[in-house]
């Protein structure tokens, strides 16, 4: 039986291809889904499913390593904020248990000689998987073309020109965190589930299918919801950052990963997590503010707002 989405769902190929109405219908869709729900669930986004699961396909390779291996590859001094993090290591911003999950992180690569080379951590690889490397830039590739498309769209939802959001992403910080969910004890102890319920930093997070089923949100009655994975869909959610600058108009919304049920199996995901340029300035947008609304943010940069974030959650 085929699985049915919950959540809103668009086709990126509408704003691509579609003529003017096709265009604004998207932009209406998209836009209200994020700000009713925070999370849409986007066909037709132009990553290929083949290269998806054949980075899945390494990253399991890797992740079947001996622990002491994989921990050749891990810089908690960073952040963590590239190569590997230990089982236990992250929780969520307000719980004292860890998620039960290990992940690697990747970002964009910069020619030494680039000006946020300094800024922007080196990704680091696995020389004991070789081939990873290009294949995962590859669909970090894949996956920012997709993300800039969809910035275009919600940036006109705001009453902005349609380069104002992705403008703001260029030489970002954003990243790529391949989790593995284990199947590993924890799953009957109260209070600890693969992801505890959270709001992610950035924003916009792309989440193209994961291998098995188990996120889901809260919605604005206080259910919480199960989104499918289902082949071909990419669900995206908004971000702190994004409800910051649009002074809550577009919500942050809470999600969490699942224990599994009955029969446990491993599970893996693949979020990308789209930043702004470190040194851009998070500030609410005057089109995101009624008369005489006043902004309920400071301005702050995107730099120093991961970092305060990143502290939280037990990364740096």
């Amino acid at each position: 039986m085929s699985k049915e989405q919950t959540i809103p769902v668009v086709d990126l190929r509408d704003y691509t291809d579609g003529d003017e109405a096709a265009r604004k219908a998207f932009v209406d869709k998209i836009g209200n889904a994020l700000r009713d729900l925070g999370f849409v669930a986007v066909e037709g986004h132009g990553v290929d499913t083949d290269l998806l699961y054949r980075t899945y396909e390494l990253f399991e390779r890797f992740f079947d390593l001996p622990v002491e291996t994989k921990q050749q590859y891990e810089f908690p001094e960073q952040g963590r904020q590239r190569g590997y993090t230990s089982f236990g290591i992250e929780h969520a911003k307000d719980s004292e248990k860890a998620d039960l999950k290990e992940f690697w992180h990747q970002g964009r690569q910069l020619p030494d000689d680039h000006p946020m080379a300094d800024r922007i951590p080196s990704n680091v690889w696995p020389e004991e998987i070789p081939e990873l490397q290009p294949t995962a830039n590859s669909l970090f590739e894949a996956m920012e073309a997709s993300a800039e498309t969809m910035l275009k769209a919600i940036s006109v939802f705001l009453d902005q020109d349609e380069n104002f959001l992705p403008d703001m992403i260029q030489d970002g910080n954003s990243i790529i965190r391949t989790i593995h969910y284990p199947v590993c004890d924890g799953f009957d102890e109260p209070g600890v589930m693969r992801a505890a319920e959270h709001e992610d930093i950035n924003l916009i997070t792309l989440l193209p299918e994961a291998t098995e089923s188990g996120l889901q949100l809260l919605n604005r009655e206080g259910e919480w919801i199960s989104i499918p994975a289902i082949e071909g869909q990419m669900i995206v959610d908004s971000g702190d950052m994004l409800s910051r600058i649009t002074n809550d108009f577009i919500p942050a919304t809470t999600h969490r990963v699942v224990n599994p049920e009955g029969e446990p199996t491993r599970r893996y995901s693949m979020p990308f997590f789209v930043h702004p340029h470190p040194d851009y300035l998070l500030e609410v947008l005057e089109s995101c503010l009624d008369d005489g609304e006043e902004p309920k943010y400071e301005p702050i940069t995107a730099e120093d707002f991961l970092f305060e974030r990143l502290k939280e959650i037990g990364l740096t």
